[in-house]
């Protein structure tokens, strides 16, 4: 009985060790091959459905289901009209009419008159467009469906150059990198003051970081409306608001302080890089807006962004403010922040696309909660009672108020 028993063990033993070991003693095919496996017989159904299976009697009954999506309409010069079109949905689309402001026009597109899922044409127009008038335009496809999209205000699109690119450049510089070095200069201010008061600017720096998120998650969702339907708007939201902060949470696992939470120069950095991510986002909308036309408030406009996104440099430098930083690291972080306002406008006002524009905006949002995350967790360490202390509950209210009325003078 004893023999018995310990050769049952030394069987199980084996069995263990054969489990720990990943299973390579086991016999049987290659774990590659059964990895493999399941692809290849996905792949054989998928020619069974197509080939054999019911899919032509579908086709057969029901009317083909067309799906064009007009991106962009732009005027590269007098009496030119350029109409960018996606095919977004299932089936292949044929142009046959285009019309604009209710007359059929003559036109000409980059490749052939059928476009098949998720291709691409831009259609070029002779049409006498005028300088500041609205246009329609209507795409009439073989089978009597029509798509249509138009323009506000009709304005000479800015050609690729170095005038044009160096005139973005210093539109991003306005609306994005000034405001935020202007900003830093808050420091040697919040190091004067004392400890309850710069906690107060920290919970004011919560207000102005939840006010950007939730603008930029809401204009994230107005834009994925524009997506083509098969790109996934929604999907290309979820992926940039979800995905963003489990990047920068890894980011910022780096260099924590014994207490879990983010060292103060790496909390500045992650508000900077946040900032950064939504200004790109932000400059993607101004650049194409610009080159558009949409927007008509010129000065202004520029104005109302200076003033707004200075408080973004505030938001930089409260969790430095009983921290000794030299001047280069304060500017890059400054740059860090402001800069891709350039990036954004260069790339928003020669192709404005919804597709970028929705993914930069949601990784913005995404960043941008992110980094609430960890101030919140940092600022609930070292000030008593947290955001729910009073002065600290007006620093946060007063951040969202300062954003919602400095946010007034950039909406037309």
């Amino acid at each position: 009985m004893s023999d018995g028993a310990a050769g049952t063990d030394t069987a199980v033993a084996a069995d263990d060790a054969g489990a720990g070991d990943g299973g390579a003693a086991r016999p049987g095919p290659p774990a590659w091959l059964l990895g493999v496996g399941p692809l290849v017989l996905l792949a054989g159904l998928l020619f069974a459905l197509f080939r054999f299976g019911p899919l032509g009697l579908f086709d057969e009954a029901f009317p083909p289901v067309e799906e064009l999506t007009i991106e962009r309409i732009w005027f590269p010069g007098p009496g030119v009209m350029k109409v960018a079109v996606v095919n977004g949905g299932p089936e292949a689309v044929t142009i046959a009419q285009l019309a604009v402001d209710d007359a059929v026009w003559s036109h000409e597109l980059d490749g052939e008159r059928t476009i098949g899922r998720l291709e691409r044409r831009v259609i070029t127009v002779p049409y006498p467009w005028v300088e500041g008038e609205p246009h329609q335009v209507v795409l009439i496809t073989n089978t009597g469906v029509t798509f249509d999209a138009g323009v506000d205000v009709a304005t000479t699109a800015p050609p690729v150059g170095g005038r044009y690119l160096g005139a973005f450049a210093l539109l991003g510089m306005y609306v994005g990198v000034l405001p935020v070095l202007l900003g830093l200069l808050w420091l040697p201010f919040l190091r004067r003051i004392e400890r309850r008061w710069v906690d107060f600017f920290m919970a004011l720096t919560v207000g102005l970081l939840v006010f950007l998120g939730v603008d930029a998650l809401l204009e994230a969702f107005e834009v994925a409306g524009e997506v083509p339907g098969a790109f996934q708007g929604t999907g290309l939201l979820l992926m940039g608001a979800l995905g963003t902060p489990l990047a920068v949470n890894a980011l910022g696992r780096a260099r924590r302080n014994p207490d879990g939470t983010a060292a103060p120069f790496q909390l500045a950095l992650l508000v900077a890089l946040a900032i950064g991510l939504h200004n790109l986002g932000e400059g993607l909308a101004i650049g194409g807006a610009y080159a558009s036309g949409a927007i008509a408030l010129g000065a202004f406009l520029v104005v109302g962004f200076l003033v707004h996104n200075t408080t973004e440099g505030l938001a930089i430098v409260a969790p430095l403010a009983r921290e000794s930083i030299s001047i280069a690291p304060l500017v890059a972080l400054g740059l860090l922040a402001g800069v891709p306002t350039i990036l954004g406008a260069w790339i928003g006002g020669f192709s404005s696309s919804p597709i970028a524009v929705t993914l930069f905006l949601a990784i913005g949002a995404g960043a941008v909660a992110q980094v609430v995350i960890e101030l919140a967790r940092f600022f609930g360490r070292r000030a008593e009672s947290g955001l729910t202390a009073p002065l600290n509950a007006a620093g946060l209210l007063l951040g969202l108020a300062v954003m919602y009325l400095t946010g007034l003078l950039v909406t037309g």
